[in-house]
């Protein structure tokens, strides 16, 4: 006969991390305005992190203080965004002919740079992209805004700025209120010409958006969360939620 188990009263229960539970609510979101969910691989090319995204040769997120390289696998990188996932996915879609499309995909990513209150080495990014023949930058801003305010409530302050990043033209950042200061949580904007001619599509037929940003912070904004780092630290009080 099996002895019956107690389980001490000391012994608590697991609980789903923060960065999983966003992750999945993340996903929940973007399924319901048809993306699909998409994967790629953590250990990554240099073709697929950078050169496909019109990140080029001598590009400053290619030294050494941006980027981890891999020792003895040349043109290997740790991915610095999850943008290689869109990449792949869009290629593939294109090869398939399944345009229109519209991918999400989340996963860790690598930086080799400073910690600080919100910067790790490594955290998770949501990266999105959108192709079909009549998007607009107007397209990028309702879905982000719709996302923004289903997963932080309508009440959230936001805001589009002009920015700049080599694989999208024009290009804006996302903007959020924490803590009564602005906070950067994405970059976005429409797809460079360059990045879909590398995918195999006609960028005189064919336009798309693409996005990415910090879970991490989104996660911050929404628990009020002061540090980063906390989320990597094995710390008990973030069971709370």
């Amino acid at each position: 006969m099996e002895k019956e188990i107690k389980k001490s009263p000391s012994v608590m229960a697991g609980k789903e991390h923060p960065l999983s539970i966003l992750a999945n609510r993340a996903y929940d979101i973007f399924s319901s305005l048809g993306f699909e969910i998409a994967v790629g691989p953590e250990l990554e090319s240099e073709w697929y992190n950078f050169d496909v995204l019109n990140v080029s040769k001598d590009h400053p997120a290619r030294d050494m203080q941006d980027t981890f390289f891999i020792k003895d696998q040349k043109e290997k990188v740790l991915r610095t965004h999850t943008t290689n996932v869109s990449a792949r996915a869009i290629e593939k879609a294109s090869k398939e002919g399944r345009i229109p499309c519209a991918f999400i995909s989340i996963g860790k990513v690598f930086r080799n740079e400073a910690t600080d209150s919100t910067h790790e080495t490594q955290f998770f990014q949501i990266d999105g992209t959108m192709i079909g023949e009549d998007i607009s930058i107007a397209d990028l801003k309702g879905i982000l805004t719709y996302f923004y305010k289903k997963m932080l409530g309508d009440e959230v302050e936001m805001e589009f700025r002009p920015s700049f990043f080599p694989f999208v033209e024009p290009g804006l950042e996302v903007w959020l209120k924490f803590k009564d200061q602005w906070l950067e949580v994405m970059g976005a904007g429409m797809l460079h010409p360059n990045v879909l001619k590398n995918v195999g599509l006609d960028p005189k037929k064919i336009r798309g958006f693409a996005f990415g940003g910090g879970l991490d912070r989104i996660a911050m904004v929404k628990w009020n969360i002061s540090d980063v780092r906390l989320f990597y630290q094995g710390d008990l009080r973030l069971n709370q939620f």
